[in-house]
Protein backbone atom coordinates (compact mmCIF):
# COMPACT_ATOMS: atom_id res chain seq x y z
CA UNK A 1 0.00 0.00 0.00
CA UNK A 2 0.86 3.42 -0.60
CA UNK A 3 1.01 4.92 2.91
CA UNK A 4 3.29 1.21 4.26
CA UNK A 5 5.70 2.34 1.72
CA UNK A 6 6.06 6.01 2.36
CA UNK A 7 6.50 5.27 6.13
CA UNK A 8 8.97 3.06 4.92
CA UNK A 9 10.77 5.60 2.92
CA UNK A 10 10.57 8.09 5.72
CA UNK A 11 11.89 5.53 7.99
CA UNK A 12 15.18 4.81 5.89
CA UNK A 13 16.14 8.18 5.75
CA UNK A 14 15.50 8.90 9.25
CA UNK A 15 18.42 6.52 9.78
CA UNK A 16 20.61 7.01 7.03
CA UNK A 17 21.81 10.22 5.32
CA UNK A 18 21.06 9.35 2.03
CA UNK A 19 19.80 7.12 -0.34
CA UNK A 20 19.24 6.98 -4.29
CA UNK A 21 15.74 6.27 -5.88
CA UNK A 22 16.89 2.74 -6.96
CA UNK A 23 17.82 1.22 -3.99
CA UNK A 24 14.66 2.40 -2.51
CA UNK A 25 12.87 1.00 -5.54
CA UNK A 26 14.73 -2.18 -4.99
CA UNK A 27 13.65 -2.33 -1.63
CA UNK A 28 10.14 -1.87 -1.74
CA UNK A 29 9.39 -3.48 -5.13
CA UNK A 30 8.34 -0.59 -7.42
CA UNK A 31 9.50 1.43 -10.39
CA UNK A 32 11.52 4.44 -9.23
CA UNK A 33 9.05 6.54 -10.84
CA UNK A 34 6.75 5.24 -8.51
CA UNK A 35 9.50 6.11 -5.82
CA UNK A 36 9.60 9.81 -7.21
CA UNK A 37 5.77 10.08 -6.86
CA UNK A 38 6.22 9.15 -3.09
CA UNK A 39 9.10 11.45 -2.49
CA UNK A 40 6.65 14.70 -4.09
CA UNK A 41 4.00 13.50 -1.93
CA UNK A 42 6.08 13.40 0.80
CA UNK A 43 7.11 16.99 0.19
CA UNK A 44 3.86 17.97 -0.37
CA UNK A 45 3.24 16.28 3.42
CA UNK A 46 5.64 18.95 5.08
CA UNK A 47 8.83 16.88 4.54
CA UNK A 48 11.48 18.95 3.28
CA UNK A 49 13.52 16.12 0.81
CA UNK A 50 16.25 17.01 -1.52
CA UNK A 51 17.29 14.98 -4.50
CA UNK A 52 20.92 15.63 -5.79
CA UNK A 53 21.68 14.35 -9.16
CA UNK A 54 25.37 12.63 -9.11
CA UNK A 55 27.81 9.74 -8.45
CA UNK A 56 27.55 10.80 -5.16
CA UNK A 57 23.60 12.08 -4.84
CA UNK A 58 20.65 10.64 -3.94
CA UNK A 59 17.50 11.40 -1.19
CA UNK A 60 17.76 13.24 1.69
CA UNK A 61 16.43 14.85 4.48
CA UNK A 62 17.26 19.02 4.38
CA UNK A 63 19.70 20.24 6.49
CA UNK A 64 18.63 21.93 9.36
CA UNK A 65 15.73 20.40 9.26
CA UNK A 66 14.15 19.22 12.75
CA UNK A 67 13.53 15.45 12.98
CA UNK A 68 13.88 13.32 15.98
CA UNK A 69 15.87 10.65 14.35
CA UNK A 70 14.77 8.46 17.69
CA UNK A 71 11.09 8.84 16.70
CA UNK A 72 11.07 5.33 17.62
CA UNK A 73 13.32 3.84 20.40
CA UNK A 74 14.54 0.18 20.15
CA UNK A 75 11.64 -0.95 22.63
CA UNK A 76 9.17 0.63 21.00
CA UNK A 77 9.86 -1.17 17.66
CA UNK A 78 10.18 -4.23 19.57
CA UNK A 79 6.68 -3.71 21.04
CA UNK A 80 5.36 -2.84 16.93
CA UNK A 81 6.89 -5.89 15.94
CA UNK A 82 5.12 -7.78 18.84
CA UNK A 83 1.94 -6.23 17.78
CA UNK A 84 2.17 -7.37 13.89
CA UNK A 85 3.49 -10.72 15.19
CA UNK A 86 -0.27 -11.52 16.57
CA UNK A 87 -1.55 -10.01 13.17
CA UNK A 88 0.14 -12.47 11.36
CA UNK A 89 -1.11 -15.05 13.60
CA UNK A 90 -4.57 -14.94 12.53
CA UNK A 91 -3.64 -14.17 8.94
CA UNK A 92 -1.39 -17.00 8.38
CA UNK A 93 0.75 -14.76 6.54
CA UNK A 94 4.11 -13.35 7.08
CA UNK A 95 2.46 -9.78 5.83
CA UNK A 96 2.64 -7.71 8.92
CA UNK A 97 6.29 -8.97 9.70
CA UNK A 98 8.00 -8.04 6.16
CA UNK A 99 5.88 -4.56 6.69
CA UNK A 100 7.84 -4.32 9.62
CA UNK A 101 11.26 -5.86 8.20
CA UNK A 102 10.83 -2.15 5.66
CA UNK A 103 9.99 0.15 8.65
CA UNK A 104 13.08 -1.12 10.76
CA UNK A 105 15.25 -0.89 7.51
CA UNK A 106 18.90 -0.02 8.63
CA UNK A 107 17.97 -1.60 11.81
CA UNK A 108 17.56 -5.01 11.43
CA UNK A 109 18.87 -6.02 15.07
CA UNK A 110 15.46 -5.21 16.46
CA UNK A 111 13.92 -8.11 14.71
CA UNK A 112 15.89 -10.23 16.37
CA UNK A 113 15.57 -8.40 19.81
CA UNK A 114 12.86 -8.63 22.12
CA UNK A 115 11.15 -11.98 21.57
CA UNK A 116 9.91 -12.23 25.11
CA UNK A 117 6.02 -11.00 24.24
CA UNK A 118 4.48 -13.83 22.43
CA UNK A 119 1.00 -13.10 20.94
CA UNK A 120 -1.06 -15.24 19.31
CA UNK A 121 -4.55 -14.11 18.45
CA UNK A 122 -5.62 -16.94 16.36
CA UNK A 123 -8.11 -20.10 17.39
CA UNK A 124 -8.85 -23.44 17.73
CA UNK A 125 -10.73 -23.12 15.03
CA UNK A 126 -7.70 -20.92 13.15
CA UNK A 127 -7.61 -23.07 9.86
CA UNK A 128 -11.78 -21.79 9.39
CA UNK A 129 -10.93 -18.23 11.13
CA UNK A 130 -8.34 -16.95 8.94
CA UNK A 131 -10.11 -16.92 5.40
CA UNK A 132 -12.76 -15.22 7.13
CA UNK A 133 -10.66 -12.30 8.56
CA UNK A 134 -8.97 -12.25 5.04
CA UNK A 135 -12.43 -12.09 3.41
CA UNK A 136 -13.74 -9.83 5.50
CA UNK A 137 -11.02 -7.56 5.94
CA UNK A 138 -10.55 -7.27 1.67
CA UNK A 139 -14.41 -6.29 1.97
CA UNK A 140 -13.86 -3.40 3.97
CA UNK A 141 -10.87 -2.21 1.79
CA UNK A 142 -13.16 -2.84 -1.23
CA UNK A 143 -16.54 -1.12 0.19
CA UNK A 144 -18.30 -4.68 -0.92
CA UNK A 145 -20.94 -5.99 1.24
CA UNK A 146 -20.85 -9.54 2.82
CA UNK A 147 -23.21 -12.25 3.23
CA UNK A 148 -23.47 -15.35 6.09
CA UNK A 149 -25.43 -17.72 7.81
CA UNK A 150 -25.68 -16.76 11.49
CA UNK A 151 -26.15 -18.91 14.11
CA UNK A 152 -26.87 -16.81 17.63
CA UNK A 153 -28.68 -17.91 21.02
CA UNK A 154 -31.84 -16.82 19.65
CA UNK A 155 -31.48 -18.94 16.38
CA UNK A 156 -30.24 -18.84 12.86
CA UNK A 157 -30.57 -16.05 10.06
CA UNK A 158 -29.32 -14.90 6.80
CA UNK A 159 -27.97 -11.30 7.02
CA UNK A 160 -26.26 -9.02 4.86
CA UNK A 161 -24.07 -6.30 6.19
CA UNK A 162 -22.02 -3.40 4.97
CA UNK A 163 -18.53 -4.04 7.18
CA UNK A 164 -16.31 -1.27 8.51
CA UNK A 165 -14.43 -3.08 11.24
CA UNK A 166 -12.51 -6.22 12.06
CA UNK A 167 -12.25 -5.84 16.25
CA UNK A 168 -10.71 -8.28 18.34
CA UNK A 169 -12.88 -8.55 21.82
CA UNK A 170 -13.20 -10.90 24.88
CA UNK A 171 -10.90 -13.40 23.37
CA UNK A 172 -12.67 -13.66 20.11
CA UNK A 173 -13.14 -11.76 16.65
CA UNK A 174 -16.16 -9.62 15.18
CA UNK A 175 -16.80 -7.26 12.51
CA UNK A 176 -18.51 -4.09 13.33
CA UNK A 177 -20.72 -3.50 10.30
CA UNK A 178 -24.44 -1.77 9.09
CA UNK A 179 -26.66 -4.57 9.03
CA UNK A 180 -29.48 -4.16 6.42
CA UNK A 181 -31.58 -6.64 8.47
CA UNK A 182 -32.05 -4.39 11.39
CA UNK A 183 -31.32 -1.65 9.79
CA UNK A 184 -28.51 -0.70 12.15
CA UNK A 185 -25.15 -0.95 13.30
CA UNK A 186 -24.21 -4.19 14.61
CA UNK A 187 -21.36 -6.41 15.97
CA UNK A 188 -21.36 -9.96 14.42
CA UNK A 189 -19.33 -12.88 16.36
CA UNK A 190 -17.00 -14.48 13.22
CA UNK A 191 -17.08 -17.55 15.28
CA UNK A 192 -20.63 -18.34 14.44
CA UNK A 193 -20.93 -17.85 11.05
CA UNK A 194 -20.44 -19.65 7.59
CA UNK A 195 -21.08 -19.59 3.74
CA UNK A 196 -19.55 -16.32 4.14
CA UNK A 197 -19.26 -14.48 0.69
CA UNK A 198 -18.44 -10.67 -0.90
CA UNK A 199 -21.23 -9.42 -2.44
CA UNK A 200 -21.94 -5.81 -4.18
CA UNK A 201 -20.31 -2.25 -3.81
CA UNK A 202 -22.25 -0.32 -1.26
CA UNK A 203 -21.32 3.25 -0.15
CA UNK A 204 -20.14 4.04 3.31
CA UNK A 205 -21.86 5.70 5.40
CA UNK A 206 -20.38 7.88 8.68
CA UNK A 207 -19.84 4.57 11.11
CA UNK A 208 -19.89 5.71 14.71
CA UNK A 209 -17.62 3.73 16.79
CA UNK A 210 -18.75 0.93 18.33
CA UNK A 211 -19.42 0.94 22.26
CA UNK A 212 -17.99 -2.16 23.42
CA UNK A 213 -17.83 -1.66 27.51
CA UNK A 214 -19.30 -4.54 29.30
CA UNK A 215 -22.28 -2.41 30.45
CA UNK A 216 -23.43 -1.95 27.07
CA UNK A 217 -22.44 -5.26 25.67
CA UNK A 218 -23.97 -7.33 28.10
CA UNK A 219 -25.69 -5.47 30.33
CA UNK A 220 -26.45 -6.54 33.87
CA UNK A 221 -30.17 -7.57 34.35
CA UNK A 222 -30.07 -10.38 36.95
CA UNK A 223 -27.56 -9.79 40.16
CA UNK A 224 -26.92 -13.27 41.53
CA UNK A 225 -25.32 -14.59 44.58
CA UNK A 226 -24.31 -18.35 44.78
CA UNK A 227 -22.14 -20.53 47.35
CA UNK A 228 -19.44 -22.30 45.26
CA UNK A 229 -16.85 -24.82 46.30
CA UNK A 230 -13.66 -23.94 47.63
CA UNK A 231 -12.47 -26.47 44.75
CA UNK A 232 -14.00 -23.62 42.48
CA UNK A 233 -11.44 -20.81 43.31
CA UNK A 234 -9.61 -20.66 40.45
CA UNK A 235 -12.39 -21.00 38.52
CA UNK A 236 -14.12 -17.51 39.62
CA UNK A 237 -10.72 -15.63 39.70
CA UNK A 238 -9.96 -16.70 35.99
CA UNK A 239 -13.55 -15.80 34.83
CA UNK A 240 -14.44 -13.05 37.14
CA UNK A 241 -11.53 -11.83 39.38
CA UNK A 242 -10.77 -12.02 42.69
CA UNK A 243 -12.88 -8.79 43.40
CA UNK A 244 -16.41 -11.13 42.51
CA UNK A 245 -16.05 -13.17 45.68
CA UNK A 246 -15.39 -13.52 49.80
CA UNK A 247 -14.69 -16.30 51.71
CA UNK A 248 -16.83 -17.56 53.96
CA UNK A 249 -16.07 -18.72 57.72
CA UNK A 250 -16.86 -22.67 56.81
CA UNK A 251 -14.83 -21.66 53.82
CA UNK A 252 -17.06 -21.47 51.18
CA UNK A 253 -16.88 -18.64 48.80
CA UNK A 254 -19.82 -16.17 48.26
CA UNK A 255 -20.12 -15.25 44.81
CA UNK A 256 -21.81 -11.99 43.12
CA UNK A 257 -22.36 -11.00 39.94
CA UNK A 258 -24.40 -9.78 37.11
CA UNK A 259 -25.54 -11.77 34.02
CA UNK A 260 -27.40 -11.10 31.00
CA UNK A 261 -30.89 -13.49 31.01
CA UNK A 262 -31.83 -16.48 33.42
CA UNK A 263 -30.58 -18.89 31.01
CA UNK A 264 -27.10 -17.88 31.61
CA UNK A 265 -27.72 -17.93 35.08
CA UNK A 266 -28.85 -21.72 35.32
CA UNK A 267 -26.47 -23.05 32.89
CA UNK A 268 -23.36 -21.74 34.58
CA UNK A 269 -24.91 -23.10 38.06
CA UNK A 270 -25.55 -26.16 36.98
CA UNK A 271 -21.74 -26.40 35.45
CA UNK A 272 -20.35 -26.36 38.26
CA UNK A 273 -22.55 -29.60 39.25
CA UNK A 274 -23.01 -30.07 42.99
CA UNK A 275 -20.28 -27.48 43.69
CA UNK A 276 -22.42 -24.16 43.47
CA UNK A 277 -25.87 -23.35 45.14
CA UNK A 278 -27.78 -20.55 43.68
CA UNK A 279 -28.80 -18.06 46.70
CA UNK A 280 -30.38 -15.23 44.71
CA UNK A 281 -32.66 -14.81 42.98
CA UNK A 282 -34.46 -17.65 44.89
CA UNK A 283 -37.58 -17.15 42.19
CA UNK A 284 -35.05 -18.94 39.93
CA UNK A 285 -33.66 -22.27 42.30
CA UNK A 286 -36.47 -23.58 40.71
CA UNK A 287 -35.50 -23.51 37.58
CA UNK A 288 -32.06 -24.80 38.42
CA UNK A 289 -33.80 -28.06 39.19
CA UNK A 290 -36.32 -28.26 36.55
CA UNK A 291 -32.68 -28.49 34.65
CA UNK A 292 -30.93 -31.01 36.80
CA UNK A 293 -34.24 -32.96 36.46
CA UNK A 294 -34.38 -32.76 32.88
CA UNK A 295 -30.87 -34.27 32.66
CA UNK A 296 -31.26 -36.74 35.08
CA UNK A 297 -33.73 -37.81 32.56
CA UNK A 298 -31.90 -38.90 29.42
CA UNK A 299 -29.64 -40.64 32.17
CA UNK A 300 -32.38 -42.92 33.88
Amino acid sequence: MKIDRMIGILSILLQQERVTAPYLAEKFEVSRRTINRDIETLCMAGIPLVTEPGQNGGVSIMDGYKIDRTLLSTSDMQAILAGLRSLDSVSGTKRYAQLMEKLSAGASNLLTGDTHILIDLSSWYKASLSPKIELIHDAILSSRKISFTYFAPTGQSQRKVEPYDLIFQWASWYVWCWCEKREDFRLFKLGRMIDLQKKEPFEKRAVPLPDLSPEQVCPSLYQIKASIHPKFKWRLIEEYGPESFTVQPDGMLLFSFGFVDKMSIVCWIASFGDGAELLEPAEFRKDVLLFAEGICKKYL
